[in-house]
């Protein structure tokens, strides 16, 4: 692959990334939306970031290619205050119970993160002051005197997100300070009628003071590029490149530091403590802080640039749609800038020259039936729950199979029931419990075959097209369509047990293609576990087991506890070592490998379990209430 800096954008010879099937060991950045630290994730939460992200991930490692997946949880802000303030305990201890629930949840799912860190590190302290610096110092940051919003209450401030009130735009209710969500257009507080706190229904006064903004306008130019080059490839999802195209039009400096006493200080604000760097200025630069911590742990302290400074590398940010303006516009302004590409040049800070987003992958929002998730109306689910009563790749599955990929979808308990049941057992797992008994019935371990007739060459003839087809699916992120291909192969195996009738094999002169028959779908079943090992980890070690083999095709992540870098407090981290991995090909099965009396693979669930769990959300809602 090659290597150097990179191009400037403002001279139009950036280039994009080749396709991925041009160069077979490119190396990708797998960037995951931060998790707030508020509280536990529920499952919308991990339908929009988590599943999609870890099933490319995992296919990319198995296609060869070099990934570095990193994230970790989002704790500076005022959110947390919040919270900290309702439990009576400290913004650090909030954070700190937080992240390790939400550790302990991603990866129970089986995420394969390489490093999911968090933002109370010193050393994200440390590059995200940097980055500040090198933004400031190229003049990408301008100083302004603004109103400043805060709770005549508590006299504390309140956040952009925090106050709410009708569009001046489209007149829509519920917009946000900082963004209406019905027309899209940003915001600021001032510019709301009839604002309100969404913390105590008050009105807040407004304020002069003092902040940073990011100066938007010197880098729009530059953005407008880098989207344009985006649409070319026509690879990002329409409805994300034309949104963030649109919000282009009307973009002004936004302010990155705001009045907390909670967050990462200010350069050059030292004497000024209740002035913090913006949440969202800071999260963001996770991505890069991350992968600096990765390095510095991995022994090669420099290591992530291969991931940041090499124009081919393909980077692909996932999320859901309310986060696509920061990954598609600060996020990327803010890479601009260090690098000193916008209107007034500059040079690149201590980072280099960073690389851009390839594709910013953002999910529609995933609804509960019918209803919006909302933790303080009881209507959610939270992942931990789930992963309680019900196999985490039943959950996996449904994300998978019905997610929110490229429109809003609903999860509802009737339809996870029907899932699991209908395509999960009765599939999935019946063709891997139906061949591995027969097999250990009638044989004891993996036959030989003898002469293959039509109908097996052509049921291992499709599902060997089906590596094709399936990854070229996941590499465009159309990881619904790509499942449902593969379950669409394990319908084929599953109908060539019904023609060919091993079952019915008895007399000895049938026994030669008795054997032949159950090669092929030891076969077709190694091979359709491939396949989906990236979307279920969990099961797909069960079913390698299942037909004798002794390996893990899908390493699993674990929770180790480190100690801060730079003399912070420790906290746990998710890493793994994921080279283990079978490559994304045909892979022949061990003639004679041993294969005993399988266990189902899949539980399946009793129909009442869709009442039951309505009982309990309806219980739940009850009691916030």
């Amino acid at each position: 692959m090659a290597r150097g800096a990179a191009p400037g954008i403002g001279d139009g010879t950036r280039r994009a990334p080749p396709p991925l099937e041009s160069d077979p060991m490119s190396t990708v950045l797998s960037a995951v939306a931060w998790p707030y630290a508020n509280g536990p994730r529920h499952i919308g939460h991990v339908a929009g970031f988590g599943v999609p992200s870890d099933v490319f991930s995992r296919y990319m490692r198995m296609a060869g290619h070099d990934v570095l997946m990193v994230s970790g949880t989002d704790e500076h802000g005022t959110p947390i205050l919040v919270e900290a303030d309702k439990e009576g305990i400290s913004a650090r201890e909030l954070a700190d119970r937080n992240n390790r629930l939400i550790v302990e949840d991603l990866v129970a799912l089986g995420l394969s993160y390489d490093l999911f860190t968090r933002t109370t590190t010193r050393n994200h302290y440390q590059v995200v002051q940097d980055m500040f610096v090198a933004v400031r110092d190229n003049g990408y940051m301008i100083e302004q005197t603004t109103s400043g919003a805060i709770s005549p209450s508590t006299g504390r401030t309140l956040p952009d997100r925090y106050i709410e009130g009708t569009c001046p735009i489209c007149g829509a209710g519920g917009a946000r300070g900082d963004q209406c969500d019905n027309c899209g257009n940003q915001l600021d507080p001032t510019d709301l009628i009839d604002p309100v706190s969404r913390i105590n229904g008050e009105t807040p006064e407004f304020i002069e003071t003092s902040h940073w903004f990011l100066d938007l306008p010197a880098l729009a130019a530059e953005l407008g590029r880098w989207l344009d080059e985006r649409e070319a490839t026509g690879l990002w999802r329409p409805n994300v490149i034309r949104f963030s195209q649109n919000i282009l039009e009307d973009i002004k400096p936004r302010a990155m530091t705001r009045d907390i006493d909670w967050g990462i200080p200010v350069p050059g604000w030292e004497d000024q403590p209740n002035k913090r760097l913006y949440v969202w200025f800071d999260a963001v630069i996770g991505y890069l802080s991350a992968s600096i911590e990765w390095a510095r742990r991995s022994g090669d302290p420099e290591a992530w640039r291969r991931w940041w400074n090499d124009p081919e590398t393909l980077a692909y940010y996932f999320m859901g749609k309310d986060n696509i303006v920061f990954h598609s516009q600060i996020w990327p302004a803010e890479m601009i800038a260090q690098n000193g590409e916008g209107d007034k040049g500059g040079e690149p800070g201590r980072f280099g020259e960073l690389t851009l987003p390839t594709e910013v992958v953002s999910s529609e929002f995933l609804t509960m039936e019918g209803k919006k998730f909302s933790s303080s109306k009881g209507i959610v689910i939270y992942v931990r729950d789930v992963l309680e009563r019900y196999q985490p790749d039943a959950l996996r599955y449904f994300i998978s199979a019905a997610g929110p990929e490229n429109h809003d979808a609903d999860f509802t308990w009737v339809d996870f029931v029907s899932r699991t049941n209908n395509e999960l057992v009765a599939g999935w797992g019946n063709l891997v419990n139906r061949t591995a008994a027969m097999i250990a019935k009638n044989v004891g371990e993996i036959p030989a075959a003898g002469e293959l007739e039509d109908v097996d060459t052509a049921l291992l003839d499709q599902i060997r097209t089906g590596f094709t087809t399936v990854g070229k699916l996941i590499e465009s992120h159309r990881q619904r369509a790509a499942i449902a291909e593969i379950m669409r192969l394990v319908g084929e195996a599953n109908a060539y047990v019904s023609r060919t009738e091993p079952f019915k094999m008895k007399a000895e002169e049938q026994r030669p293609r008795l054997l032949t028959v159950l090669h092929v779908l030891a076969q077709a079943v190694t091979d359709l576990n491939t396949m989906l090992a990236p979307f279920l980890p969990h099961s797909a070690n069960a079913v390698e087991k299942a037909l004798g083999g002794d390996r893990e095709i899908a390493p699993m992540p674990r929770i180790d506890e480190v100690e801060d870098l730079d003399g912070g407090p420790g906290y746990p981290i998710i890493t793994g070592d994921y080279t283990a991995v079978p490559a994304w090909e045909h892979r022949p099965v061990t003639v004679g490998q041993t294969v005993v009396k399988p266990t189902p693979i899949f539980v399946k669930l009793d129909p009442a379990v869709a009442e039951q769990e309505l009982e309990r959300l309806e219980a739940e809602a009850s009691d916030e209430a």
